[in-house]
């Protein structure tokens, strides 16, 4: 476990989407956030104490957690600086950026001369095997999503929280930086080698007999150029009876590819699940979850119910408006049908 209390990066971003994993750690493990580290040019907040490192560190945080998301995950002049000054006031550092920072000889000569820890959280496990897609015992939704950063993390762990509510067992699988860092374990599925994308799902939500489900973050989109590939193995390797899709309303363009539109949430839905049966035949989608933070109340709430009367499926925001629609559609077997049919 990455020691706690935490003082989370925002440095120099501008944007909101970019800070995710801050942002993540701040809504979902308060109680370890001491503080947030920004500049005078970043126009963000977490609604955290501004703090200095120095103030960071007096205030008793134990590391430093780099909580934003770049074009290729790179360490920039500006954070391997930020995180050396860090171990000089005697913090951790831990990042979930694809660069390691043990690969950085100032911050492992640091490290090692203070006696501190660099925690690079994109590191996946070295055991992973190939998946074969054999059929599993065991619960498992998969959350997927027309683009990449549009909720599927948030909506994961509130369906989690929620199940837990209402007395299920019920386990939050990450896959990426930041659940990885709000659950203390995962797999970072983005670091994978490709071949084993899916194995390394069926390792992480392996058979299990307790009735119990395994809620499993997704990660990208099977329309983003970028990233299909990740999505697609994820699909693949979860395995999973149902799935709820993820999507941003206010969205413009592909995150990271102006000019390039959005999916069509309806053929969205049907090629996931097209892509799903290979090895989950009789998969379903349970519900539609918005990003609607951009919004006002009513006009999120008006969002929603257009959302559900076109597509026949329960559509909520998780973080504005709860998930229990959604779980009524999972946990009722008469939903299927609907479902379905729905998506066609």
């Amino acid at each position: 476990m990455i020691p706690a209390p935490y003082l989370l990066y925002l440095g120099h971003s501008t944007d909101s989407v970019g800070i995710k994993t801050s942002r993540g750690l701040a809504a979902f493990r308060p109680g370890d956030c001491v503080g947030e580290f920004r500049y005078d040019d970043c126009p963000l907040t977490l609604g955290l104490p501004r703090m200095s490192i120095a103030e960071g560190a007096a205030a008793g945080a134990k590391t430093l957690v780099l909580g934003i998301a770049n074009s290729g995950g790179t360490l920039g002049r500006d954070l391997v600086d930020d995180a050396a000054a860090a171990l000089e006031a005697g913090m951790n550092v831990a990042s979930g950026l694809h660069q390691r920072l043990r690969d950085q000889p100032r911050l492992a000569a640091l490290a090692k001369e203070k006696n501190l820890q660099l925690f690079d959280v994109r590191d996946p496990p070295a055991d992973l095997k190939v998946g074969n897609g054999y059929k599993r015992a065991g619960h498992r939704l998969l959350t997927v999503g027309t683009d990449c950063s549009v909720g599927k993390m948030y909506t994961t762990l509130a369906l989690t929280q929620a199940m837990q509510a209402r007395g299920l067992q019920a386990d939050f699988r990450a896959t990426g930086q930041t659940g990885i860092l709000i659950a203390g374990g995962g797999v970072p599925i983005d670091a994978v080698v490709a071949d084993f994308i899916s194995g390394g799902i069926e390792q992480l939500a392996p058979a299990r007999d307790d009735e119990g489900w395994d809620l499993i973050e997704g990660q990208g989109s099977l329309f983003h150029p970028s990233f299909a590939g990740v999505s697609t193995g994820l699909l693949h390797g979860a395995q999973a009876e149902a799935l709820v899709m993820c999507h941003d309303p206010n969205r413009l363009h592909m995150r990271g590819i102006p000019g390039r539109a959005l999916p069509d949430l309806g053929e969205c839905i049907e090629i996931n699940l097209l892509t799903a049966r290979l090895t989950s035949p009789e998969v379903r989608v349970v519900g539609i979850c918005l990003n609607t933070s951009a919004m006002d109340p009513a006009e999120a709430r008006a969002t929603c119910a257009r959302t559900e009367d076109r597509y026949g499926l329960p559509c909520t925001d998780p973080i504005a408006f709860g998930v229990d629609a959604i779980l009524d559609e999972l946990l009722c077997p008469a939903s299927s049908a609907r479902s379905t049919t729905a998506s066609r």
